[in-house]
């Protein structure tokens, strides 16, 4: 008597296909192509544990919160991402507790901070800035590929380009490049240029492309019209070189990011109030 074997099943790999197709599958997959090729310079005993203390941490805070809000398990994809996030701005020569830390900060804000439908804040930015002064942590920016040869650059590039294409966010990727550079160029010219020189060269010149790619298009917290898009992106340019030029301090990048954030955030809510009184 022949046995009778069951079909096996092909919906588990069917649904990490598509997953891997989605803006967040497709940042996963560039930000697991980078971490390793970063990891070359400072060394990977050097970076894993941050790594992996800051996703891990992550995604076991999620991933219940997730469940108990959508009465199923799944997958904390954007628990990870703010992991790896974190822990590739993150100096990797500090604690892999303060990086599970900020990562648990960061996840915990998409909670806590939110509007209707979605979080206020970038989580990895809010969370990275709240770290600094807590723990007062350093931002190395070493996903970013500082410290490899030219090349590294122009493989962020690409990748950066390539994400940016895919999440529709290249008005906002270019308003606040533009606008960032330009200010930083005009300052150059006016005042003095030694003062400015660092953001054109590593790791200031590549945490700007890393920050622009993967962090100004966040969708949940970023605008999906390109008109919308490029104020995003130039109030992001401009808080940015305020905090700069007024503090100096190393989170300048991000808390332009907030400030643009808490604009959107807004807007969002002066257009459901325009459609409820419209409605009504």
């Amino acid at each position: 008597m022949s046995e009778v074997v069951a079909p096996i099943s092909l919906m588990p790999f069917t649904s990490l296909t598509k997953f891997f197709k989605t803006p967040k599958g497709l940042l996963v997959i560039a930000l697991a192509l980078l971490i390793p090729l970063a990891a070359t310079a400072s060394g990977f005993t050097v970076v894993a544990p941050g790594v992996a203390a800051a996703a891990i941490t992550a995604m076991l805070i999620d991933a219940p919160i997730l469940r108990y809000r959508d009465k199923a398990w799944s997958f904390p994809s954007g628990a990870l991402l703010t992991g790896l996030l974190v822990a590739m701005v993150l100096s990797p020569f500090g604690s892999w507790k303060i990086a599970a830390m900020t990562a648990a900060m960061g996840v915990l804000s998409k909670y806590v901070v939110r509007g209707r439908s979605s979080n206020v804040f970038n989580p990895a930015a809010l969370a990275l800035v709240v770290s600094y002064f807590a723990f007062d942590t350093g931002q190395s920016w070493w996903g970013a590929l500082p410290e490899l040869p030219l090349m590294a650059l122009a493989a962020l590039f690409a990748t950066g380009v390539f994400i940016t294409d895919r999440v529709n966010k290249m008005p906002a990727v270019l308003a606040f490049l533009g606008m960032h550079f330009l200010l930083f160029t005009l300052t150059a010219f006016v005042g003095d240029p030694a003062g400015v020189a660092e953001l054109y060269r590593e790791p200031d010149l590549h945490a700007a492309l890393f920050f622009a790619f993967f962090m100004v298009t966040d969708p949940p917290t970023s605008p999906p019209k390109a008109r919308d898009q490029i104020v995003f992106g130039v109030i992001t340019a401009v808080v940015s070189y305020s905090v700069f030029q007024l503090v100096g301090a190393v989170y300048f990048l991000l808390a332009g990011l907030l400030v643009a954030n808490v604009w959107e955030a807004w807007r969002r809510y002066r257009v459901r109030a325009a459609r409820t009184a419209t409605a009504r």
